[in-house]
């Protein structure tokens, strides 16, 4: 299994990374894994023309793009910043998830080919928000935008997602037993749900008129 993990923390040596460690070494034995650090490429957050005109990819976008293209597995871990991910990695998720690649809008109807189809996704979210208010109070919006609006709506099946929190007050220490066991437990049992389904998708997309 291709496995392709995606750190989404801005700063190195943060708490999303060790987090990423301890899943990596979890992964099943076999497992052909690429490792990203948002941080560390170097593009332009901001999708300027929308879908009206292509934004071409820097050489770091375009390296991700196969890599996305060929994995089976994605895995995504960054911390919770105001609701949502932290900006740079939202850049990313716009410059990079583009139609008629991640997704392809239909012509003459409000529908869309999930081309993701046959590759699997898995979130870790960390935040200083309590996981019961997460629910209660915001009504888990980011584990729903993650999982409903960017990964099931391009393809990926099954997508997980772990919130963890409460990380400030000592919560990442009093919790590092439980958390390890359940990142463990998530790497371990990774699965894709079609994975005869899966296809090739970034060479039509770069051939493709704009």
């Amino acid at each position: 299994m291709k496995v392709l993990l995606i750190d989404g923390h801005p700063d190195e040596g943060r708490y999303s990374t060790h987090l990423l460690d301890i899943y990596e070494r979890s992964l099943p034995p076999g497992c052909d894994v690429k490792r990203v650090a948002v941080r560390d490429l170097e593009f332009t957050p901001n999708l300027k023309h929308g879908y009206r005109k292509r934004t071409s990819w820097e050489p770091d976008i375009s390296a991700l793009a196969e890599q996305l293209d060929a994995c089976d597995h994605i895995v995504f871990v960054f911390p919770m910043w105001w609701g949502a991910e932290p900006a740079l990695l939202k850049g990313l998720i716009d410059r990079l998830f583009l139609p008629g690649f991640t997704f392809a809008y239909h012509d003459d109807d409000t529908w869309w080919d999930r081309n993701m189809v046959g590759r699997s996704a898995d979130v870790i979210v960390t935040m200083d928000t309590p996981p019961i208010a997460l629910q209660l109070v915001y009504g888990n919006s980011i584990i729903k935008r993650w999982k409903r609006q960017i990964l099931s709506f391009s393809g990926f099946k099954p997508v997980r997602i772990l919130p963890l929190g409460q990380v400030k007050f000592g919560g990442a220490d009093k919790h590092a037993d439980k958390w390890s066991k359940k990142i463990i437990r998530m790497a371990a049992s990774v699965r894709q749900a079609e994975p005869q389904k899966k296809e090739l998708r970034l060479e039509r997309f770069l051939t493709r008129k704009t």
